[in-house]
């Protein structure tokens, strides 16, 4: 069983990953900027893994949560 610095420590990498991935995506295409994707990444990883129920083995799940991101320029 991971001790709950391991289970930080993974948590860290994932929010991370996102915010690099953030990073790629707008330097990929060629337009918007980085920032609120990165700074959103922790809010995203702790709704996705604490409090969003969703099945992704079935899309159609009637009482699944979605998720909504309008940031506008964001």
């Amino acid at each position: 069983m991971p001790s709950a610095a391991d289970s930080a420590d993974l948590a860290r990498l994932a929010i991370n990953t996102l915010k690099t991935l953030a990073m790629d995506a707008v330097e990929q295409a060629k337009s918007g900027h980085p920032g609120m994707p990165m700074g959103a990444a922790d809010y995203a990883f702790f709704l996705w893994t604490k409090h969003l129920r969703f099945d992704p083995g079935d899309p159609d799940w009637p009482d699944r949560d979605r998720f909504v991101l309008s940031a506008g320029h964001g």
